[in-house]
């Protein structure tokens, strides 16, 4: 599954802010706690309307952002 199949963007919800599955949860909130050393595991304890999916989809988007970002500027 590709991750614009999970991430969803409405124009009124957290500023545009891309989501997962129309939840209030940003694909940035999911970053965020990856970064601040959080494991996929304990993401799905705190929030477990999250899947594994979802969360992998959220490092593909950001993947798929940075490809675009160096592709435009190379």
């Amino acid at each position: 599954m590709s991750y614009r199949d999970i991430t969803t963007v409405e124009a009124g919800k957290r500023g545009g802010k891309p989501c997962i599955r129309n939840m209030r949860i940003t694909v940035y909130d999911v970053l965020g706690w990856l970064a601040e050393g959080m494991t996929i595991e304990e993401i799905i304890d705190d929030f477990p309307e999250l899947t594994q999916e979802d969360i992998k989809a959220c490092l593909a988007f950001a993947a798929d952002r940075e490809h675009r970002l160096v592709s435009m500027v190379g």
